[in-house]
């Protein structure tokens, strides 16, 4: 038997099976198992995210021998045609190849003749935005009054090359790009199915490659598995998709860091000997800082096996937010502004300089210093990926180097606030920024005119970085006037404003539910017209 690529052999066939468009499935099934049917159906989205799929599954559900059905059979002489491609009451138009009027006139002719065997004739019209205008026009009486035995369904990446009048007369349903974990877990299911061997950065590499295409991550995956002799290991991925080698990136937000302008420019003038889209540069610069953005805020949802992990979270440590942020809004500010630029190599390295000339002096010493002042004097937690399980207790200073003080007032330094040891209430007077993640999750047990002490939970301690700490402890400061020491202890459980907060959203939100199940009104709708209640659509006022 001659081998099936792998984007045709896990082929969904069914709602059950098809992954990452859980949105789209859930309308369906409930329309299916209701009775409730359109007669057209427009399905949009970028390509390789399963809108052709989605239509030959939705095909099997309307001409299933078991009747109408959102888990048709599979093994009925419908659903085993249908899936071979066979089924003569499913009617596939590819409109890139057939534009013009005559074969959609042709086409709409053949719709009044009654289904040959199925319940439904089935037409699927993809890239529909390619019909030509005349076409589609000669579509629009079909679909205003179909035949009851006739169901469209319209496929296309465009639909704003769509008529209005085309779009008004369908049920549309998005479909989303392919989250990358989503590819990953998909991939990893079917390379266990074929006895592959593979290493998890591989496939994240693959995966980031796709671009949200389940498609293209499949036939990607299939190049890798020749590529590496029945191996898809990350190495050799590296190799085979060559573009995913962005060590530049980093050789650049280097220099940068250190305030390297001959490097910046070196290393400019290598990517362009090696022919690297300065476009794609800045795009992929961006996506870095945004990588990096994420590692420094929520470290905890960075993959152990993502390829960039312990150099994301290192940098993550060493610039500042701001910084971040500042680099971010150059880079793409310079992608939108490349064709304006005398070249594209002046461009790029203009968004380059301007980074460097507006970067804040202490950008990057800032973290640094704090995270060697803590370790020197008592602090063993200085990088959340290297926190062990059970830390032993951690203290910080609140006293802040700053290169200017005058960030506070001077009446502020020299006023006294009263503090009653309401926590989650001083959280709203203080001035937090990402050490707000940290307050919430710290529960304070003790407190005196210099220091305060607080517990946080074994699954919060990667937020007890230096930055977290020092941009919490100088709040402090500018509140109270004084500089507060700060002492954490981790514990197993502990009662934090984090956990308030969850704990009355969900209290708030069951007498929500229960104010909708006991009205009065509602009753009678459930009772009279046989409705039934959305609970994921009640929210508390």
């Amino acid at each position: 038997m001659s081998y099936q690529v792998l984007a045709r052999k896990y082929r969904p066939k069914s709602f059950q099976t098809l992954v990452g468009q859980d949105h789209v499935v859930r309308a369906l099934s409930n329309a299916l198992e209701q009775n409730r049917l359109h007669h057209a159906y427009l399905f949009t989205g970028t390509r390789g995210v399963g809108k052709t799929t989605l239509a030959r599954i939705l095909a099997k559900s309307l001409n299933c021998e078991k009747g109408i059905t959102a888990t048709p059979c599979g093994v009925c002489d419908a659903c085993t045609e249908i899936d071979r491609g066979r089924y003569v009451d499913l009617i596939e138009v590819d409109a890139a190849s057939n534009t013009q009027v005559d074969a959609m006139r042709e086409l709409l002719d053949n719709a009044q003749y009654a289904p040959t065997s199925g319940r439904f004739k089935v037409y699927i019209i993809d890239e529909v935005h390619m019909l030509s205008k005349s076409a589609f026009n000669a579509m629009l009486k079909t679909l205003e009054e179909p035949p009851a035995h006739v169901k469209f369904i319209l496929a296309t990446t465009d639909p704003q090359k769509v008529p209005v009048t085309v779009l008004s007369r369908c049920l549309q349903f998005n479909l989303r790009q392919m989250a990358g974990t989503s590819i990953i877990g998909h991939l990893q299911h079917i390379l266990a199915q074929e006895n592959i061997p593979f290493e998890s950065p591989a496939l994240h590499l693959i995966a980031r490659a796709a671009n949200g295409s389940m498609r293209d991550a499949l036939s990607l995956t299939d190049q890798a598995i020749a590529y590496g002799g029945q191996t898809v290991n990350e190495a050799e991925v590296r190799a085979m998709l060559g573009a995913i080698d962005q060590s530049y990136l980093y050789q650049l937000l280097e220099a940068l860091l250190v305030n390297d302008g001959n490097s910046l420019i070196n290393q400019a003038k290598l990517m362009e000997e090696r022919s690297i889209s300065f476009e794609a540069a800045l795009n992929d610069f961006a996506q870095l800082l945004h990588q990096i953005a994420i590692a420094q805020t929520v470290p905890e949802t960075v993959a152990d096996d993502l390829p960039e992990r312990e150099i994301l979270l290192s940098l993550a440590q060493r610039v500042s937010a701001e910084t971040l942020q500042l680099y971010y809004q150059i880079a793409l500010l310079g992608r939108r502004d490349l064709s304006l630029a005398p070249d594209e190599f002046a461009g790029f390295t203009m968004s380059l300089l301007r980074m460097l000339a507006f970067t804040p002096t202490d950008h990057t010493t800032k973290a640094v210093q704090a995270s060697q002042t803590n370790s020197t004097q008592t602090s063993p937690v200085a990088h959340p990926a290297t926190a062990q399980s059970a830390l032993p207790k951690v203290t910080v200073t609140g006293s802040i180097d700053l290169k200017n003080e005058a960030h506070v007032q001077e009446d502020t330094l020299n006023a006294t606030r009263p503090f009653n040891g309401d926590w989650r209430s001083l959280l709203d007077q203080l001035k937090l920024g990402l050490a707000r993640n940290l307050a919430l999750n710290s529960a304070l047990m003790s407190f005196d005119e210099h220091t305060m002490r607080f517990a946080i939970q074994e699954k919060d301690q990667n937020l007890l970085s230096a930055m977290y700490q020092d941009k919490l402890a100088l709040a402090l400061q500018q509140h109270f006037g004084r500089k507060i020491r700060l002492e954490f202890t981790v514990e197993g459980s502990v009662q934090t404003p984090a956990k308030q907060v969850a704990q009355e959203k969900a209290h708030a939100q069951s007498n929500a539910e229960n104010a909708i199940e006991e009205d009065s009104f509602v009753q009678t709708l459930i009772q009279d017209f046989g409705a039934s209640i959305i609970p994921n659509s009640i929210k508390p006022i």
